[in-house]
């Protein structure tokens, strides 16, 4: 019996505990339980009386893209809803990763299969695969199909294969969803510039600069160096397009009920490949209003959630991941409000974390960090995190103002502060970082470089300079320990795992070189894998630390996201250090130290909370156990601690 086989029968087995129920049945069962929220939705969205026809056709389509759906992918839908919250377990660890650059193809992903496994990765989230402008296309983020395969990684046969593979291996896959834009090479986009009236209606469309201007008096420039202005002139039909990121991205209008029909199919389409997750890629610009922002409005929260709803009916397995990079208290609210809680997306990118750890790597104080952490408000238990330090993008300095300026630093003065430590501009910083999208009026910038050598692997391994190259492979252990451990999906960006320095041939590429993020893109350096089993090469040493911390988190029950952290003062401002807590007797507490210098923490602080048993104490990371020779602890210079609880 092939794996395939055993997939099947161990999935009937569990159709049968759900007393023998067909999946067509279940569907109308959620049909019924889902459509008065879905009506809720749509008309609370489509109010003209004529879009109550397009209603019907959603209602019609539903049942007709759950028959396309895959016998074997309905039966996986119902066994991941018998498991629950499966995105929650602590036995699962991310890695991102582009195709091409990983291992050249899809063909070539699945043959690194037993790389991943290896390493404990059970979720790939693979970087854009479909078709795109052969140009200028932002990393394949401007689509030309939602399906189509791009022939460079292969074709639908392929991906359909990987797919398969990856589920036999139980390993998630995480696709993006475009749904914000298309490209201008899209067939939408194309039957707009021959003139098609009703394909113009499926983007923001102008025939003069009225509108345009009364849009631009009140929205932000994305890319202002390469991308100034959120409108394009198209001279082909003399009109002006919504072009937020990019002159060749048009945004889709999704006041049209037509839009959302589609693009629900298209969605569908996508994941009846075989794909676990959606990541929904710029969700907060979904909805655009004259006056506003146009980011967060509630008819965008409206939307993912009728998106969400609609194929929770088709598709109960699939789940959301949004990809809103906003400020901490508009991020939560993409986990749904109100009587829409939990019914928006299921996973959103944890980006404040992020950010606030550089920042602590910077400053080495951790009081920013604490501050804003205790004030994230708190997520729904059905939902969780994706942690992360680096990713295919830049890195924002998305830090609150009123936070920093308590602390009594300027805080125009500390980005500039942050920008140059990373982006060499202080003589003194290991760091060696780029700047992405000044603005030259006012200094701002965003980041970009890999994690080693934003954290000075590259300026160590350049000057050889042994003491550098050691605290930087320590900072490199202890960022991924603390992702691996604070509650949530960890995502490890590809080659982050060997400590891949950053990467300059994409300045030889005319249409990459006007773009820095390129330098934290590298092709995966598949020599130093194969270097492993030399443990004093610095990439073996970060390999087999995050190996060995992707494991223990596996044993590790209280990793689990429940809802279960805590944050504890250290008094120390160069100490980071929290709790994951279960029952009485279970626990594991994480401290790390941001500073070069070793630091104390009162003993006291572990007592209380029951970490010191018999003057002794347990850190799982080493193995290590010790005996308290003071009522103080010392942590030495980026030490990362998984105490267990006495």
């Amino acid at each position: 019996m092939n794996q395939l086989e055993l997939h099947r029968k161990q999935a009937l087995k569990d159709l049968e505990d759900l007393q023998s129920a067909s999946p067509e049945k279940l569907f109308r069962q959620r049909l019924e339980t889902n459509l008065p929220l879905i009506a809720e939705l749509f008309f609370s969205l489509y109010t003209k009386p004529e879009h109550k026809t397009y209603f019907k056709k959603l209602e019609k389509s539903l049942y007709k893209l759950f028959q396309i759906r895959s016998e074997e992918l309905q039966l996986q839908d119902l066994r991941l809803l018998k498991e629950g919250n499966w995105y929650q377990s602590n036995s699962i660890t991310g890695m991102q990763l582009y195709v091409d650059l990983f291992h050249k193809n899809l063909k070539g992903i699945e043959e690194k299969i037993p790389y991943f496994k290896e390493l404990g990765i059970n979720f790939l989230h693979l970087m854009p695969i479909t078709t795109r402008p052969a140009g200028e296309n932002d990393g394949g983020y401007a689509v030309s199909s939602y399906t189509d395969i791009d022939p460079r990684y292969g074709d639908k046969k392929s991906f359909l294969k990987l797919t398969s593979k990856l589920r036999e291996n139980g390993i998630y896959l995480m696709l993006d969803f475009v749904v914000n834009h298309t490209s201008d090479e899209y067939p939408w986009a194309q039957k707009a510039l021959k003139g098609d009236k009703a394909y113009q209606d499926y983007y923001y469309m102008f025939p003069d600069r009225q509108i345009p201007d009364a849009f631009e008096a009140s929205l932000p420039e994305v890319f202002p160096t390469t991308s100034p202005g959120n409108f394009t002139y198209r001279p082909e039909i003399s009109h002006w397009v919504m072009t937020v990121f990019n002159s060749y991205q048009w945004d889709l209008n999704y006041t049209n009920p037509r839009v959302f029909l589609e693009m629900f199919s298209n969605l569908v389409e996508m994941i009846n490949n075989g794909v676990d997750v959606v990541r929904f890629d710029a969700l907060a610009f979904l909805w655009k209003k004259i006056g506003t922002n146009s980011q967060n409005l509630p008819e965008a929260h409206q939307l993912i959630s009728l998106f969400r709803m609609c194929l929770q009916v088709v598709a109960p397995g699939v789940v959301f991941l949004a990809e809103a990079i906003v400020a901490p208290h508009d991020i939560v609210k993409y986990f749904g409000e109100g009587k829409r809680e939990g019914n928006e997306c299921d996973i959103a990118y944890n980006a404040s974390l992020m950010s606030l750890l550089w920042n602590s790597i910077a400053t080495k104080k951790t009081l920013l960090l604490q501050k804003s952490l205790k004030n994230v408000p708190q997520k729904p238990r059905s939902s969780t995190w994706i942690n992360y330090l680096r990713c295919h993008d830049d890195i924002g300095l998305g830090l609150d103002d009123g936070y920093i300026a308590q602390l009594g630093w300027d805080p125009r003065m500390h980005r500039k502060f942050l920008i140059d430590y990373y982006c060499q501009g202080l003589d003194w910083s290991p760091a060696v970082g780029y700047r992405f999208m000044e603005n030259p009026a006012t200094g701002d910038s965003r980041i970009t470089g890999s994690c080693a050598s934003l954290l000075g692997l590259e300026k160590a391994v350049r000057n050889e300079d042994s003491e550098t190259l050691l605290m930087s492979l320590k900072k490199i252990l202890m960022l991924h320990g603390i992702i691996l451990s604070f509650g949530g999906i960890p995502m490890i960006y590809a080659g982050d795992e060997l400590g891949t320095l950053n990467d300059y041939s994409y300045l030889d590429n005319e249409h990459k070189k006007q773009d820095s993020r390129w330098v934290n893109r590298p092709s995966q350096n598949w020599e130093a894998v194969a270097q492993i089993s030399e443990p004093e090469r610095p990439s073996s040493q970060i390999f087999l630390g995050i190996r060995h911390m992707i494991a223990l988190r596996k044993k590790i029950d209280v990793f689990k996201d429940q809802n279960n952290l805590i944050i504890h003062d250290p008094n120390n401002p160069h100490l980071f250090v929290y709790e994951r807590t279960g029952t009485e007797s279970e626990g594991v507490l994480v401290i790390a130290n941001f500073d070069e210098s070793p630091q104390i923490l009162d003993a006291g602080i572990l007592s209380n909370i029951g970490y010191i048993k018999d003057g002794r104490l347990h850190d799982l990371l080493s193995g290590r156990e010790w005996a308290l020779m003071s009522s103080l602890v010392q942590i030495d210079p980026y030490q990362l601690l998984w105490l267990a609880k006495a």
